[in-house]
């Protein structure tokens, strides 16, 4: 009977290493992300770079037509902020409104671009998503960049849309 037992035993232990397939890869189940869903990650990852870079610039001062770490108005701060990261997008929040790919509302990623109708009618505010309810921008009202929510009666009210850029 022992003999059966380590027979047995052998043969378990032969099935479990073989039925893993190898030693897996991160990222999908049997191996590394490719086609689609490599760029989704990519596209991701960028995403939550473009936050991090625009979250350092909290507290740099508001400045009209600012460009720079000096002062940035609303637009400058997303035009700087992609910039470090070798994306173009235009200085004026009207025509940023018209660059990449529409995303809606529930669909907002980390690094979206969020814009508002704030001062006059079509797209005049632009902010960058940091996740789903919260953006970064550089606003005219206490002088400097801050994070708010997209949820606050303010914004939500003057929401016109977001958009994919990377």
């Amino acid at each position: 009977m022992p003999k059966l037992v380590l027979v047995v035993l052998v043969a378990l232990v032969a099935t479990a290493c073989a039925s893993g397939g190898g030693v897996p890869r991160p990222g999908l189940p049997g191996g590394a992300p490719s086609g689609r869903r490599a760029a989704e990650a990519e596209a991701a990852a960028l995403g939550h770079q473009l936050v991090a870079t625009a979250l350092d610039l909290r507290g740099v001062p508001y400045r009209n037509g600012g460009t720079d770490a000096r002062g940035f108005d609303c637009s400058g701060l997303v035009a700087y902020v992609f910039r470090q990261y070798g994306l173009s997008v235009p200085r004026q929040t009207s025509a940023q409104f018209t660059t990449g790919r529409k995303v809606d509302r529930d669909a907002i990623q980390p690094g979206d671009l969020v814009f508002f109708s704030t001062v006059a009618p079509g797209a005049s505010h632009v902010g960058i998503a940091v996740d789903d309810d919260e953006f970064v921008h550089a606003p005219s009202s206490r002088g400097v960049v801050r994070v708010e929510r997209l949820t606050l009666p303010y914004w939500q009210k003057r929401f016109i849309g977001a958009r994919r850029v990377r």
